[in-house]
């Protein structure tokens, strides 16, 4: 992988490639999980989180002995135990669970998941004897004369029974490079007169073990394509399915619609019969019923159903809005929450705010919020009016149905039912405005001024 972290912690469709085999196994029925970490154990944890043991390989001496590792997680617990490699991401529970199915049934005392398509191209190859029986499991480059074209492969997947397995990993002895293989098991039970068992499977696709960007690639292309075929088939439509990216842990409601270059990533959840995209991406985002996101972006936050937003607009910082709200172009929301029916039009921030309902949030109004050291709140409350160009300077509270005028710079908070006009805004009373100077004049047409007699 030419990496400085784990291959396994590398991501397909947004999850770690672990997390995808785990996830595999407990969808097939199995109940306790022991991963298997090496020097860089921490990073696994991390990615992979709680509801696994985890046993250290210390040092990195072969797929044999990192089960070794894990023997005493496991010893007595259980009768056959699985074995997965945690670079097989596209494995399916229900393959896992055929599987496990014709090991018990065989008899013999381990199974193997292979795959015979030729597509597939892994080191792997799988060694039959005349009558068919898995002999052993070679390496491409070191089988026998004669036996090169072979196609069959080793997934690596394994199932074994655990009173034959402990006892033949100390039977096992290092390769060329000091490591000891969990392959070599296969041709141990054949000289044993117990050859292993194989169950193949069923799409060529599962087969494909990451161990190269390329290989990440073509995995990441694979499972997408499952996830999309997977929405579509809940009642999703997809105008290009191809420009369409949905992680694995996303959830989508019926009769939605996505738009090309559109990105659905994280645990986002849309709701039913959405309009999403062109051109948007929703990242860990509650999207609600009916809301319409145009060529936008929502991160970490949450639209209650009939919202729409955008285009080119941008929601972030567990951002809130509430039904019915109209978000236009070029608004940016962080880390605020917007009342229901509220509408910002255009070209506005509003950061660590709290807007009340029915607010009618004008162009170029910002909430400034920073003040160099530290972040502070603006309220605003039910059915203000904030005028275009307006510069709300936070900490600040805007009071019921109190307005702006177009471009004030508002420093102080404004009562209910005012109107403050001006830099710095002040109070607009009936029938005068303020002067520099606090005096109130009358509105009307300006004053006309006349040249005293005699002077110029």
């Amino acid at each position: 992988m030419r990496s400085r972290r784990p291959k396994v912690v590398h991501t397909v469709c947004g999850l770690p490639m672990i997390a995808h085999v785990t996830a595999a196994a407990r969808q097939a029925g199995i109940e306790h999980t022991i991963v298997v970490v090496g020097a860089q154990g921490g990073l696994v944890r991390d990615s992979l989180g709680e509801g696994h043991q985890y046993a250290t390989q210390p040092n990195p001496r072969g797929t044999a002995d990192a089960v070794a590792a894990a023997r005493s997680h496991v010893e007595g617990r259980a009768t056959h135990l699985l074995v997965l490699n945690g670079d097989l991401p596209l494995v399916r529970p229900e393959t896992l669970d055929a599987m496990m199915a014709a090991h018990r049934t065989s008899g013999s005392p381990m199974t193997i998941l292979t795959c015979s398509e030729r597509s597939v191209d892994l080191p792997g190859r799988v060694l039959r004897d005349a009558d068919g029986v898995v002999q052993d499991v070679i390496e491409a480059a070191d089988l026998p004369e004669g036996r090169a074209d072979l196609a069959e492969i080793n997934c690596g997947a394994y199932c074994f029974d655990a009173g034959w397995l402990w006892p033949s990993l100390g039977e096992l002895r290092p390769g060329k490079r000091g490591e000891l293989y969990l392959t070599s098991l296969v041709g141990l039970a054949y000289r044993q007169g117990t050859p292993a068992a194989s169950a193949e499977v069923a799409d060529a696709t599962e087969a494909l073990g990451v161990d190269t960007r390329v290989r990440l690639a073509q995995a990441e292309g694979a499972m997408r394509r499952r996830i999309r075929e997977r929405w579509m088939l809940e009642g999703v439509t997809m105008v290009d399915p191809s420009s369409t990216y949905i992680d694995a842990a996303a959830s989508i409601g019926r009769d939605t619609v996505l738009h090309p270059n559109t990105f659905v990533l994280g645990d986002s959840i849309v709701g039913e019969e959405c309009e999403i995209g062109p051109g948007t991406v929703l990242t860990n985002a509650r999207i609600g019923s009916r809301c319409r996101v145009l060529a936008s972006m929502v991160e970490d936050s949450t639209l209650e159903p009939d919202v729409t937003v955008g285009p080119y607009s941008h929601l972030r910082g567990e951002s809130y809005i509430e039904s019915g709200a109209h978000l236009g172009n070029f608004v940016e929301i962080k880390k605020s929450r917007l009342g229901a029916g509220t509408r910002s039009h255009h070209f506005s921030y509003i950061g660590d705010a709290t807007v009340g309902k029915n607010v009618n949030i004008g162009a170029g109004t910002v909430t400034c919020n920073f003040d160099g050291v530290d972040k502070h709140p603006t309220i605003i409350e039910e059915e203000a009016f904030i005028g275009c160009d307006s510069m709300l300077v936070a900490p600040l509270r805007v009071g019921a149905r109190a307005r702006t005028g177009a471009g004030a710079v508002v420093t102080k908070d404004v009562p209910p039912d005012t109107l403050v006009v001006g830099v710095p805004a002040r109070p607009l009373v009936k029938g005068g405005e303020p002067t520099a100077d606090g005096r109130q004049v009358r509105l009307g047409r300006p004053p006309v001024r006349r040249a005293a007699k005699g002077k110029g």
